[in-house]
């Protein structure tokens, strides 16, 4: 059934895209409070990257 692909596809891209806006607030407070993390900011590029190529590959 195309429809819930579709929407099973859109749920989870908009998960991944909540995931990389809360990972970027986790990684900011842990940047503020105990110093930066250069493999946090990476991991969280990563993540945007991946977040990005699931919306630009979407139907």
């Amino acid at each position: 059934m195309p429809g819930s692909t579709n929407g099973s596809t859109n749920g989870s891209t908009k998960a991944m895209g909540a995931l990389t806006v809360g990972g970027l607030v986790v990684v900011t407070a842990y940047t503020v409070a105990l110093g930066s993390n250069g493999w946090l900011w990476f991991g969280w590029v990563v993540l945007g990257l991946l977040t990005l190529a699931m919306v630009a590959t979407r139907p």
